[in-house]
């Protein structure tokens, strides 16, 4: 049987632990074929990034165009680099008429910006009102509400905010400061609470990555978007948890998607 197709539009990670590598290995984990279209070439180890080189916003809109053969069923995004590049990927995806993942990758590791300024107008502006579910974590919200915010207590209090930048909004937890792991779902006019035991490990990068692929392979399959975010929720704790005492590289190790 003909797997579901996926479509990731994303950076690659040269050192295969997030970005488009995490995306496809976390595709192939759950039995749907994956495309790509890259927004951006990186340099990167376990100890951080030491180059970015945007691809140009034409050869993005190309490589969208050539992904309409695979006829998706679901879409995700990650790093968009700059406002040419977003807009050329709200562009690109708004006639395909699937469900969209946008996974807003705005800040690195340590909470600095990681895009252009612009990038965030064109997100609430251009890319979030295209979205089925979107993947933001605890800094990514805030800078998207231009919100401190640094505890469950403070997304739920914001909630009305954050239910408008997408019909569901999955504000992941691994840096909500509790002894558990908490996802903040955000829809409907609902909030719901998602604890998982925190796995101890430096091992987390491509978590966030590993989450939305995930959460667009459930959806391409047909779960219906609060189920797949807890399917994704599921595999990406476990694909934590799988590479917690994994040794690759000096630095933050990538997650393990193979079960």
């Amino acid at each position: 049987m003909t797997p579901p197709v996926v479509l990731t539009v994303a950076g690659s990670d040269s050192s295969g632990a997030a970005g488009l590598q995490a995306d496809l290995a976390t595709f192939c984990a759950l039995g749907v074929h994956g495309m790509c279209a890259v927004t951006v070439v990186t340099a990167q180890s376990s100890t951080g990034v030491a180059r970015v080189e945007p691809v140009a916003a034409d050869v993005v809109t190309a490589q969208l165009d050539a992904a309409h053969d695979g006829r998706p069923a679901a879409v995700k995004t990650g790093l968009l680099w700059s406002r040419a590049i977003l807009d050329a990927v709200a562009s690109g995806l708004a006639p395909i008429g699937c469900p969209l993942v946008v996974d807003p990758v705005l800040v690195d590791s340590n909470g600095e910006a990681f895009v252009e300024p612009s990038v965030l107008d064109a997100y609430l502006t251009r890319l979030l009102p295209l979205a089925t579910v979107a993947t933001p974590n605890l800094p990514e919200v805030a800078a998207l509400l231009d919100t401190p915010l640094a505890t469950v207590d403070d997304v739920v209090g914001h909630a009305d905010e954050i239910s408008r930048l997408a019909p569901l909004v999955a504000v992941t937890g691994g840096r909500l400061g509790r002894d558990t792991a908490v996802d903040v779902l955000v829809g409907d006019g609902d909030v719901e609470l998602v604890e998982r035991p925190r796995v101890h490990t430096q091992n987390v990068r491509g978590s966030g990555c590993t989450f939305s692929a995930a959460l667009t392979a459930h959806l391409a399959r047909g779960a219906p978007p609060n189920e797949a975010v807890r399917l994704a929720g599921d595999f990406a704790h476990g694909a934590v948890a799988r590479g917690s005492r994994w040794r690759l590289g000096d630095g933050r190790g990538p997650v393990a998607h193979v079960r």
